[in-house]
């Protein structure tokens, strides 16, 4: 090889460097690529604080807590950022957190029936267009929140202070046949169902630090899914039953992170320095929604779940 590049003119030893490296180059490139992280889409900036973000069943609409005017209500808007609306423009209370039932005609919330400044929490229920709103859980001076429909929309969960502390429970539809789901002297709340209504994840402090865990739809067989000395919290399934998204303070900000059902594969999804919060599932589980403040104002972005 010595010889016979010795043997080689100047012209031809500069064609043979320029090979060489185009070859080095070229293998450099393909074993070091790493494939790259889809950027997020801006889809919604509806303006002020915005939280607690849920996307329709029928893949429509966003649901979403807002403070706007100096009042904290409930609005919808289409998913292609038309048609914000105010679901309860006459309501004087603060009413928020709400959760979509599975044909998409009904929302479950909290409703605030202030006495004095004291807020005094009930869940109530309404139709999708804000008509028709009746109670469900009447308040008993216990703290309520977080209500999730089951995927047949015969159950709902819901997290309370009943047993004087923060709990996973559950009712029928109607809110009859409360039982607790959770008894652990720890913090338990913002429960989601699995796809098929068989499990519920939750946020739980009962390992000393906040972190996801699952159980069964029953309460049995409670098993932690994040191990991290920071804050994982606000876990929700996708509908498939794959995957779950939740927020993460692990990198220094809350980020969303995506995992496999059963804890595995833990990946930030967001990765950026801003503050990424609330996530939801497209009904087909291919894309992701968030309320992110990456651009100085609250507004909803949406990305491939990979």
């Amino acid at each position: 090889m010595s010889r016979m590049f010795s043997a080689l003119r100047f012209p031809q030893r500069l064609l043979f460097f320029s090979a060489t490296l185009c070859v080095l180059c070229v293998l450099k490139s393909s074993i070091f690529a790493q494939p790259k992280t889809p950027a997020a889409k801006h889809l919604v900036k509806p303006g002020g604080f915005i939280q607690h973000l849920t996307w329709s069943p029928d893949g429509k609409k966003f649901l979403f807590t807002r403070i706007h005017a100096g009042k904290m209500g409930l609005w919808t808007v289409n998913t292609d950022g038309t048609d914000l609306t105010q679901l309860l423009p006459k309501a004087n209370t603060p009413h928020f957190d709400g959760g979509w039932s599975p044909d998409s005609k009904r929302i479950v919330f909290v409703y605030d029936i202030l006495q004095g400044t004291d807020g005094k929490l009930q869940l109530d229920v309404m139709n999708a267009d804000g008509a028709g709103q009746k109670n469900v859980l009447p308040h008993k001076n216990f703290f309520e929140e977080s209500p999730r429909y089951s995927p047949d929309g015969k159950k709902i969960i819901w997290t309370s202070t009943r047993n004087k502390n923060q709990d996973i429970w559950i009712m029928d539809e109607d809110g009859k046949n409360m039982k607790a789901l959770t008894t652990d002297l720890a913090i338990d709340n913002a429960s989601t169902w699995s796809g098929d209504g068989k499990q519920i994840a939750f946020t739980s402090s009962r390992s000393g630090n906040l972190d996801i865990w699952v159980m069964n739809a029953d309460g049995s067989s409670p098993k932690r899914l994040t191990d991290h000395p920071k804050m994982d919290y606000w876990p929700v399934w996708s509908p498939d039953g794959k995957k779950i998204a939740f927020t993460s303070m692990r990198d220094g900000n809350y980020e969303i992170y995506l995992m496999n059902a059963d804890g595995g594969m833990q990946v930030n999804l967001s990765q950026h320095k801003g503050n990424d919060n609330y996530a939801t599932w497209s009904p087909d589980s291919r894309r992701v929604a968030w309320i992110s403040n990456r651009d100085g104002e609250y507004a909803i972005f949406v990305m491939d779940s990979r």
